[in-house]
């Protein structure tokens, strides 16, 4: 069962909702969050709007694909990432868009695939003016999560503020088709994992799938109810904390229901030291970040190998 926490209680620093939060980031690793001041009607809305791309015929969703690119832009057909070696590769679509930075911002001189410019597809209509505000809504909300954390592992709740900007945002449409036939033992929506980076706030549509692996090794479904969002954490915060925030493993393994679902994985700014405080080691936020893409996303892979 994860705590359901209250976002505006954490934003005035209600104690007693903030030893909860403490709970669950020590403890599960996932919470579930409401009153964001993000509506469950627009949630749907995004929802709605991913699921008008997804149906689109496969020709027009391949004038997008990533595996054209160097990057992790655009559409993701089945099987275009592997998130556990051990696993074959995951069999639902994706669509993924990045932060867009000003056009004389100084990080493009870079030519960093994390900062790769967005595609966007022709339709639906008004895809990329919906998607773009809600990134922004989105992101809003996940970075207040962050003040509250920061005040929960003894930091100044602006600790975290300065190493996003800009940030290696990823906000992504996952398409969870039905269970195929053909799946064995080794196929899933998405195998178990962690996240790779700091925070995820994740919109569902209500389907279950998602699964939470706990310390025992079993696995509990999460359900959510409208208006809910499910909060999770990567490898990235767990090293920031020096542990004290966790990052837990998760899989979709799937079912007779499609499902769709739209996670907001936000993430510190390249250059971020996301090592342990006091620790004398550097991990770049952005190094680990293109670490893991490479290793995950099949044309990385093969443009890598």
């Amino acid at each position: 069962m994860l705590e359901n926490l209250d976002l505006q209680l954490l934003k005035a620093r209600d104690e007693a909702e903030l030893d909860r939060l403490s709970q669950a980031v020590r403890g599960v690793g996932f919470l579930k969050i409401t009153n964001t001041g993000i509506s469950a009607a627009r949630v749907m809305q995004v929802i709605e709007m991913y699921r008008a791309f997804f149906v689109l015929p496969e020709a027009a969703k391949s004038a997008v694909d990533m595996a054209h690119t160097g990057s992790n832009r655009g559409w993701g057909g089945g099987q275009s990432e592997q998130v556990d070696p051990k696993a074959n590769p995951d069999y639902k679509q994706v669509f993924d868009c990045g932060y867009e930075l000003v056009p004389d911002h100084p990080v493009h001189a870079r030519n960093l695939s994390v900062y790769a410019p967005n595609q966007w597809p022709d339709a639906p209509k008004g895809f990329r003016e919906d998607i773009q505000l809600y990134f922004q809504e989105a992101s809003g909300v996940a970075m207040e999560v962050l003040r509250a954390i920061a005040h929960v592992v003894g930091q100044n709740a602006a600790a975290f503020d300065a190493a996003f900007d800009p940030p290696m945002a990823l906000l992504r449409g996952n398409y969870y088709p039905e269970r195929p036939a053909w799946a064995g033992a080794r196929d899933f929506g998405i195998a178990a994992h962690t996240d790779y980076g700091c925070l995820t706030l994740l919109a569902t549509d209500g389907v279950p799938g998602l699964e939470v692996k706990r310390a025992d090794g079993t696995w509990d479904a999460v359900t959510t109810q409208p208006g809910e969002y499910v909060i999770n954490f990567g490898e990235m915060l767990e090293f920031w904390t020096a542990g004290q925030v966790k990052a837990t493993e998760h899989r979709v393994v799937g079912s007779a229901d499609e499902r769709l679902s739209v996670p907001l994985f936000f993430n510190p700014s390249f250059d971020t030291n996301v090592a342990p405080p006091g620790s004398g080691e550097v991990i770049t936020a952005g190094a680990h970040l293109t670490r893991r893409y490479d290793e995950t996303y099949v044309h990385l892979q093969n443009q890598n190998a």
